[in-house]
């Protein structure tokens, strides 16, 4: 059983998986790191990103790192070099502005680079902003739904 499971995993590479499954990790990041939590008195969804911002230079250290696979991703996406300077852009802006002491905090929660570089990836492959949604029990993709 032990061979036939290590086999299994051998077979499994990073380059076996589908973009669809890339996209998918990609979004769950993106809203970990954005908008995981929701701040009842500001009306506003925070995510890891301006927590893990408020420890000193650690912090914004870990949360580039993590955004920085998102960028790795749309890499191996094929994304242009042009989407993937403006994906580095919006992380050096947050890195940057995010460092600074209390005004880098309140700036991680208003500007979000990690859902702004998966709405580069989305635009790019022509996916919708969203995902399938149910009418009737029937799930409608955005651009099939009756307005």
């Amino acid at each position: 059983m032990n061979a036939a499971h290590s086999a299994n995993f051998g077979t499994m590479g990073i380059r076996d998986r589908s973009p669809a499954d890339a996209v998918a990790r990609v979004a769950m990041l993106a809203r970990l790191l954005d908008s995981a939590f929701f701040i009842p008195g500001l009306n506003r969804r925070v995510g890891l990103d301006s927590v893990i911002g408020l420890f000193p230079g650690i912090g914004d250290a870990v949360s580039a790192a993590l955004a920085s696979y998102i960028i790795w991703e749309a890499h191996r996406l094929g994304l242009p070099r042009w989407k993937i300077a403006r994906m580095i852009g919006n992380l050096v802006v947050d890195t940057t502005i995010g460092a600074i002491p209390v005004a880098g905090d309140l700036f991680d929660v208003f500007f979000k680079s990690n859902q702004r570089n998966l709405r580069i990836i989305h635009e790019h492959l022509g996916m919708p902003k969203r995902g399938p949604r149910e009418i009737d029990g029937t799930a409608v993709r955005m651009d099939e739904r009756k307005q």
